[in-house]
């Protein structure tokens, strides 16, 4: 195709200097045809783009096209994560039809065109949505943490406001159930209110199942809270992220703006209430589009929250029938995370009741047995609670090896313990397990290792060095007397005289 000027060149030769369609081709170099046509030209509108359905590919991919477009109608039958793509269909033409030779941009060109015509490629635009006040949306997102010096990959959920544009968050865990339950009752007890309907992804902890027709399946757990709370629970369809997008959004600006550098904290519980009260100051800013601040905004949708339950809904749930090991120990999470109970619950039944943070044994009254630290991640981890055993050997020093329990000690303690005697074995596991209970068995095993540097076995010499070395009672320098007492004649003593004063003999002593 001519440019413009080109064909204005050419209009002028004939029209402007009278040459003729035969000189002005010999003159310009084109076929007689072409400037005619462009002589007799009368509509100079711009064309319109020439539609897909009309395009004509290179003439070399017409033998293939049939092949790729039976494969393409065969993937109409199949998952979408199953289907070909341009690459694959490239890979195919090459190892299995011979004499290919287009290029890859062709055949990728080509599949799109296809896919669009099929229907398997699906473009849709977003709707512009509504949303009213009171109206939530959640959604989890990841961080790391130091707690107490420990770095935790956990995770966080925020519950945000799409009418006001307010968000709060509580650092967690994990994205387990309790986890979540713990992280929205906590925002609703501070907002004061509930949302009267919160819209979610699809998050096991929720859903059990995608019902066909696009109904769900909740857990128990999630649909006892539901209900408990009274809320409205509305679920994305699967992998549409941009439905709930004012959440999304928040999960990114939260994590920059409070997440950053990684959080150092003592106390998780603690810092989730800072937290909180933090975001309350995050509301001092203007709406990116409605001419009012964020927090102005936020009255509205607390006018709109309905009124927290004046019954407590317990965050935790309970298992039971634990199956325990020859040690007393069970296991959750699919085997990962390990747990202690007591000696006397050996090859026996335990129940556990779990929340975010710990993991409670109960015997089959649900009586209390011990309480861990609640194991999170992947790895096989084991959490020990010696309090319980420690209380048992005490009890039957003797039947110490014989219980499988040694084998679990340390080898310092193991070694501590076969240098007492049996009066003294019985005292000194007491205090242990008087120790341990109360600053945990770290402080009394560290104990023992000094005990064994001091070479001190008896009960006593345990206590004065744990009391040494854990003690917050101050230790005192030896007093110095100087010349500060006086001092004193010895008295003479006659002992004929106290026995007159005792009438010693008489009949006061008879």
């Amino acid at each position: 195709m001519l440019t413009m000027d080109q064909i204005h060149h050419i209009r002028a030769l004939y029209y402007e200097q009278g040459y003729n369609i035969s000189e002005i081709a010999e003159a310009t170099g084109r076929d007689w045809k072409t400037v005619a046509k462009y002589i007799d030209m009368a509509d100079f509108n711009e064309p319109l783009p020439i539609p897909a359905s009309e395009k004509q590919f290179c003439p070399k991919l017409e033998p293939y096209k049939s092949i790729i477009n039976s494969w393409l109608e065969e993937d109409k039958k199949h998952p979408r994560k199953q289907r070909h793509t341009a690459t694959k269909v490239y890979d195919r033409l090459k190892n299995e039809v011979p004499g290919f030779d287009c290029s890859y941009r062709l055949v990728a060109e080509y599949v799109k065109y296809r896919k669009e015509v099929l229907n398997l490629k699906r473009n849709e635009g977003f709707l512009p949505l509504e949303h009213r006040p009171g109206e939530a949306q959640a959604d989890f997102g990841s961080a790391q943490f130091y707690e107490r010096g420990r770095l935790i990959s956990g995770k966080y959920i925020v519950l945000s406001f799409p009418w006001s544009n307010a968000a709060y968050m509580q650092l967690l865990y994990g994205e387990n159930s309790e986890c979540l339950l713990e992280g929205l009752s906590s925002i609703f007890r501070h907002i004061g209110g509930v949302p009267h309907e919160i819209w979610f992804d699809n998050a096991s902890s929720m859903v059990a199942s995608i019902i066909k027709g696009g109904g769900r399946d909740l857990t128990e757990r999630f649909s006892r809270f539901k209900e408990h709370y009274g809320f409205k629970a509305i679920f994305m369809n699967p992998a549409e992220g941009h439905e709930k997008g004012s959440v999304e959004n928040k999960v990114g600006y939260l994590r920059r703006n409070y997440l950053v550098p990684v959080p150092e904290l003592d106390d998780l519980m603690f810092y989730n209430l800072q937290l909180l009260d933090a975001l309350d100051g995050d509301q001092d800013r203007m709406h990116y589009y409605k001419q009012a601040k964020i927090s102005e905004l936020f009255e509205a949708d607390k006018a709109a929250l309905m009124p927290i339950p004046s019954v407590w809904f317990d965050n935790s749930r309970i298992i039971t029938g634990l199956k325990t090991d020859g040690y007393g120990r069970f296991t959750l999470d699919n085997g990962r995370h390990e747990y202690s109970s007591a000696p006397k619950y050996a090859l026996g039944t335990v129940n556990a009741r779990i929340d975010s943070t710990f993991v409670t044994v109960l015997d089959n009254d649900y009586r209390e047995i011990v309480t861990h630290r609640r194991l999170y991640g992947d790895d096989h981890q084991s959490s020990m609670e010696w309090v319980p055993y420690l209380e048992y050997i005490s009890r039957h020093p003797r039947s110490l090896k014989n219980t499988g329990i040694y084998g679990m000690m340390p080898d310092t303690m193991q070694s501590y313990l076969n240098n007492c005697d049996g009066s003294q074995k019985k005292d000194v596991l007491h205090i242990l397990s008087e120790l341990t209970e109360r600053t945990g068995f770290d402080s009394a095993l560290h104990t023992v290792e000094q005990a064994i540097r001091y070479e001190a076995h008896d009960p006593d010499s345990l206590r004065s060095l744990y009391n040494s070395l854990f003690s917050d009672v101050p230790q005192l320098p030896p007093l110095t007397t100087g010349d500060l007492i006086p001092e004193l004649d010895p008295m003479p003593v006659h002992l004929e005289d106290y026995d007159r004063f005792l009438k010693r003999g008489g009949g006061l002593n008879a």
